[in-house]
C-alpha cells in the first residue's frame, strides 16, 4: 500500500495503490525514550525523527517502520495516531489518497494546527 521514495523533501512515504479517507495506512511500533534519556538524544540527528509520546512525563518515541518517513504538509491527506495500548503510532487516511501521492501528516498532531514548527516549512 506504501513505499518509500524520493521526495521533494528528501525521502517520503507515497501510495501505492489508491486510499480511501479512514483507512489504516501504517502501524508503527516505537522506541520509547524517558525523560532521564531525552539530554542524550537532543544532541543527535535522530531527535528530526520523535514524536512526543506522553508529554506530560516528556517522554518521545522514535517510530521504526515507515514511521519517522511521513512528511509534514499544514494540509496533510493523513492523520497519526498514538496507539499507547499497542506501542505503536497509527497513520490513517484523512482524505482519500490517490496512488502515488505523497502521504503527509501535520506534525503539530492536528491537522488543523496551524502553529509554526522547529524549522521553514517548504
Amino acid at each position: 500500500m506504501i513505499e518509500v521514495k524520493k521526495s521533494k523533501y528528501g525521502r517520503g512515504v507515497f501510495a501505492t495503490r489508491d486510499i480511501q479517507s479512514g483507512e489504516l495506512i501504517h502501524e508503527a511500533p516505537v522506541i520509547v525514550s524517558p525523560k532521564r534519556d531525552y539530554k542524550y538524544l537532543k544532541k543527535t540527528i535522530m531527535m528530526e525523527y520523535v514524536f512526543w509520546w506522553d508529554q506530560a512525563n516528556d517522554e518521545c518515541a522514535l517510530a521504526l517502520g515507515y514511521g519517522s518517513l511521513f512528511n509534514h504538509s499544514y494540509t496533510p491527506n493523513a492523520l497519526h495516531e498514538h496507539n499507547f495500548a499497542n506501542r505503536t503510532i497509527d497513520f490513517y487516511a484523512h482524505t482519500d489518497i490517490k496512488a502515488g501521492e505523497e502521504i503527509l501528516i501535520n506534525y503539530n498532531g492536528e491537522p488543523d494546527d496551524d502553529e509554526p514548527l522547529w524549522f521553514d516549512v517548504i
